[in-house]
């Protein structure tokens, strides 16, 4: 994929290992608030292979309360710093404030990874502008607070075409180009719309951007599988394996080194020839 000053090469899937420097996250919330555990985290992901870390300081679980920018930045902060001092790997930072992103991209964080596709904080266009920095555009219904209080569509994947459609015009009129877009599994989506979302994936690679699935762990997976959130594994690689094969060019997960085998295992299979 000939994409230009993402600071990666799309030609292989990548993965974004998920550092979450939250007491409430639904899967690993409170398990790396101190900066040792965070630090220790943040080494075993890059060992395993990510080639991103996605840090975040607030949950955007369903139902998550929110928290200010100054406490979203105590817990940041020193983990970024203290990542970049001792490795070069790729971070991106998980919020839709644009004072986190900015502190966050001074100490040395390269992309933003914002839910509300830049629509929440009207000064994260200017911060992405200034910093000409790639940016993850997320679909999400409502807030975190809300999103899962009966979402509904009359055509999910029409409703995700119209507004990508509206957020790259708009984003593009101002001169941002370095676009990921993020179908937002889980963010406003019933059970049906989760699937349905995977089934059409391909049907968003018209636009030329890269695409990212953030599957990891999720409830829809439970609600099929039946297991709880530390027994969703094989379900999670399923989705990574199918958005692969239909053109995923990140995918974010808990687990990267299940995850990184089975990305190699599906382009393998992909780009066999005959």
């Amino acid at each position: 994929m000939e994409l230009q000053n993402y600071q990666i090469d799309f030609n292989i899937p990548r993965i974004m290992g998920i550092l979450n420097i939250t007491p409430d996250s639904f899967s690993d919330g409170g398990k790396y608030l101190e900066i040792d555990q965070a630090l220790d985290r943040a080494r075993h992901l890059e060992q395993e292979g990510a080639d991103i870390i996605d840090i975040g300081g607030e949950s955007t679980r369903p139902g998550a309360g929110a928290v200010s920018d100054t406490e979203e930045l105590r817990r940041i902060l020193p983990v970024i710093a203290a990542i970049r001092s001792r490795s070069s790997i790729l971070m991106s930072i998980d919020t839709y404030k644009a004072r986190v992103a900015e502190e966050a991209l001074q100490h040395g964080v390269n992309w933003i990874n914002d839910i509300s596709g830049l629509r929440f904080d009207q000064e994260m266009v200017r911060v992405v502008k200034k910093w000409d920095c790639p940016v993850v555009v997320m679909h999400m219904l409502g807030s975190p607070q809300t999103m899962q209080e009966n979402p509904y569509y009359q055509n999910v994947i029409m409703d995700l075409h119209a507004f990508f459609t509206e957020r790259i015009q708009f984003l593009n009129a101002l001169g941002i180009t370095k676009i990921i877009l993020d179908p937002g599994i889980g963010f406003g989506k019933r059970l049906e719309d989760n699937f349905l979302i995977l089934r059409h994936l391909n049907s968003f690679k018209h636009y030329g951007y890269p695409l990212l699935l953030g599957t990891s762990r999720k409830s829809f997976i439970g609600t099929v599988t039946g297991r709880a959130v530390e027994d969703r594994l094989a379900g999670t690689l399923a989705t990574i394996a199918w958005s692969v094969v239909q053109g995923a060019s990140v995918v974010r997960t808990h687990d990267v080194a299940a995850a990184r085998d089975t990305v190699k295992m599906i382009d393998r299979i992909i780009t066999a020839s005959t």
